[in-house]
């Protein structure tokens, strides 16, 4: 009784039964006015009724006539294309047609998802497919469904693999191991970063070179020159062990959307690419959110495990609707970072107002460390502003949207004027301007 409910339960009819079947229906009416239309037709449904019993037999004559597998990575980068893969193996001795159907994530809002695949006998073949999340925390795979065709058509059965399993959608990491790899070889400049000339010198020794043209006389040493009896020079690194903070700003302002992702998303990947290399740079890297109060703290530090604490940290960051508390920002930093260091202070101010009442605090954070506020321009403002005005109303936009890009390049000014260092980017290039400032601040001395 099992069997048959199986069968039942996975039997689904073809498209083709029903054109067969329509056809027939077509023939017996004209039989009612043509008798020999009337004949075919009971040939025609005898013939279909055959036909569909042998496709029966040869469809569940196998109980494992296909087999599948969805192979996952371990977590999702949010932001980024994450490629997930399906196996699949024809057990059947013939060719078959197969739809498969996923049950992705509710989170994703693909609702349409099949691909079509046509596995000869015996053949395996593994297929993939791609999904950008656009969040983090944990999404939940459910089934996969394969329905098998035979060559006849006229029915499917379906094979249901799989049950569910979660998955953690973390912090774009691929974007970070891009950048790691950008920031330590010779492309950075097709990628928007840059070298900078240093100023000065830094005192950290490296190593003793053979001097070449270019390099600096002050640096020659003489002792080592002479006695290997070439002109020998002293090469000197960046000075290690800097402390640098990332903080981000997870209030209200931050819930603005762009392209999929919230502000405090991009803020967060851009935190992530930035604490990597940080630490490849032998610095300190720490982490702290804010909104109402301080939460999600890492303490700067250098240990083998910094990368995944602040990983993990940055995986629970979360939005409110909060206004943001500066001054509790300030309070806590100035308890717990007493020695100064480079602080990436992730934010948004829309309007110079917005700016000003959070300057005291800004100004007071400024005197103790290095501070750099980071925040962004409106890229839709931007598109309106260059949009073609037809009336009067669009006048009016236009200019107001004027008004609102200006009023940020006001803000850049008065930071400036009090001495604290600012980045006005778009969302998408927020990661690169970040790391760019980061190590012309490095390469300058400055940290």
């Amino acid at each position: 009784m099992s069997t048959i409910n199986n069968i039942i339960h996975n039997l689904y009819l073809h498209r083709r039964f029903f054109m067969f079947g329509v056809g027939i229906i077509c023939v017996f009416v004209v039989g009612f006015f043509i008798s020999v239309f009337f004949l075919i037709g009971k040939i025609s449904f005898v013939i279909m009724v055959l036909f569909l019993m042998f496709d029966l037999l040869i469809v569940y004559n196998a109980d494992k006539g296909i087999s599948g597998d969805r192979i996952l990575p371990e977590k999702m980068s949010n932001g980024d294309q994450n490629m997930i893969r399906i196996s699949l193996r024809n057990h059947y001795n013939y060719k078959v047609i197969c739809d498969i159907i996923e049950e992705i994530p509710v989170e994703f809002q693909v609702r349409d998802f099949c691909l079509n695949k046509i596995l000869m006998a015996g053949e395996s073949v593994m297929l993939q497919y791609q999904l950008r999340p656009t969040f983090r925390g944990q999404v939940t795979f459910g089934k996969l469904h394969v329905f098998v065709t035979s060559p006849i058509g006229l029915i499917k059965r379906r094979f249901v693999f799989l049950e569910n399993r979660s998955i953690a959608v973390y912090p774009a990491f691929v974007l970070m191991q891009k950048y790691e790899l950008l920031a330590f070889s010779q492309k950075l400049l097709y990628h928007g970063l840059k070298k900078v000339r240093r100023l000065g010198h830094t005192m950290e020794f490296e190593n003793i070179k053979e001097y070449v043209a270019g390099d600096d006389f002050r640096t020659v040493n003489w002792k080592a020159t002479a006695k290997s009896n070439k002109l020998m020079v002293n090469q000197y690194q960046d000075e290690r062990a800097q402390a640098v903070y990332g903080i981000i700003d997870q209030g209200r302002v931050m819930k603005m959307p762009f392209d999929g992702l919230s502000l405090l998303d991009y803020a967060i990947n851009a935190c992530l690419a930035v604490s990597n290399i940080v630490l490849k740079k032998n610095d300190y890297m720490g982490f702290l959110s804010f909104s109402k109060k301080v939460e999600n703290r890492v303490i700067a530090e250098r240990k083998a495990t910094q990368m995944q604490r602040i990983m993990e940290a940055l995986y629970n960051v979360k939005s409110d609707f909060f206004e943001s508390d500066y001054g509790r920002l300030y309070s806590d930093v100035k308890r717990n970072i007493p020695h100064r260091s480079l602080l990436l202070l992730f934010t948004n101010f829309e309007t110079r107002d917005g700016m000003l009442r959070q300057l005291p605090y800004l100004k007071v954070l400024a005197k103790n460390h290095l501070l750099i506020v980071i925040f962004f321009q409106n890229t839709e403002l931007e598109i309106l502003s260059n949009h073609t005005t037809n009336n009067t109303q669009e006048i009016f936009d236009k200019i107001i949207a004027e008004k609102f890009i200006f009023e940020k390049k006001l803000i850049v000014s008065e930071l400036k004027k009090y001495g604290i260092h600012s980045i006005l980017t778009k969302p998408e290039h927020l990661t690169i301007d970040t790391i760019n400032k980061y190590l012309s601040l490095k390469a300058g001395g400055r940290i």
